[in-house]
């Protein structure tokens, strides 16, 4: 293996292990909209059901102030998430260009080689035409 199919390839396992960072950060981050949005459904439900009925309506203060208190929680682990989504597509970007130019300078290197190849043949052919020519 040259040294060239070593960097082809692990550049190419960086990528995919940068493209497994990215799907596990976007997981984690829907998985937390998903909870603040059944944050949000269950307040809802208690605001009815506080309307509905008078001890329910008696505790309703308190419970939204938890409400409020996890919503912000959860809209703090959002936004880290979201920056941590955007780094780890800016790493991958990164990684998918790195991989790109060392793709280019091995084919830049195998189109050098088979010109330099060529240029041998067409060397050999002109000295054995050369050789005939002369006997």
């Amino acid at each position: 293996m040259s040294w060239r199919e070593s960097l082809i390839r692990i550049a190419n396992y960086e990528v995919e292990s940068l493209q497994e960072r990215v799907s596990e950060v976007v997981e984690r981050r829907m998985q937390a909209d998903l909870r603040l949005m059944m944050l949000e459904a269950e307040a809802e439900a208690e605001d009815r059901n506080a309307e509905l009925d008078l001890e329910a309506a008696f505790l309703w203060a308190a419970f939204r102030n938890g409400v409020r208190h996890r919503r912000k929680e959860l809209q703090a682990q959002i936004d880290a998430l979201v920056a941590e989504e955007a780094g780890a597509r800016d790493a991958l970007a990164e990684a998918f260009e790195g991989l790109k130019k060392y793709e280019q300078v091995a084919e830049n290197a195998r189109l050098a080689a088979e010109k330099e190849t060529a240029r041998r043949e067409i060397l050999a052919m002109d000295e054995l035409g050369l050789r005939r020519a002369h006997r």
